[in-house]
C-alpha cells in the first residue's frame, strides 16, 4: 500500500492542523513497556494476572473455522509534527501487508 511521506493532520500539542512526517515502527511487545504501563495493562487484564479473559469458556480451536496466523499485520504509524517536532501515534491501525512511502 502506498502512503504519503507527509500529511496534514491535527497536532494535539500545537492544537491545530500542521504538516506531519510519517514513519512506521514495529509493534512493541508488552515486555518493552515501562513499569507503570505494565501495571496499567495488568489492571485492564491485558497482561498476566487478572482473570483469563474468557479464554477457557470458549470452545476448542477445532470448532473454529478461522485458524492459523493472519497474513497481514496492523500498522503502527508515527506522526511527527514539523512545527513542534513532537511525535504522536495513529488512533487505529489498519491491516496491510506492506507499506511504502511515496
Amino acid at each position: 500500500m502506498k502512503f504519503p511521506k507527509t500529511v496534514k493532520r491535527y497536532c494535539p500539542y500545537c492544537k491545530k492542523h500542521t504538516e506531519h512526517t510519517v514513519s512506521i515502527t514495529k509493534k512493541k511487545n508488552p515486555s518493552s513497556l515501562t513499569y507503570g504501563s505494565k501495571i496499567r495493562a495488568r489492571k485492564r487484564g491485558q497482561a498476566r494476572g487478572l482473570g483469563n479473559m474468557g479464554r477457557y469458556s470458549k470452545p476448542a480451536i477445532s470448532k473454529f473455522k478461522m485458524t492459523g496466523k493472519k497474513a497481514t499485520k496492523k500498522t503502527d504509524l508515527r506522526y511527527e509534527c514539523k512545527v513542534c517536532k513532537k511525535m504522536h501515534i495513529q488512533r487505529k491501525g489498519f491491516r496491510a501487508k506492506k507499506i511504502e512511502f511515496k
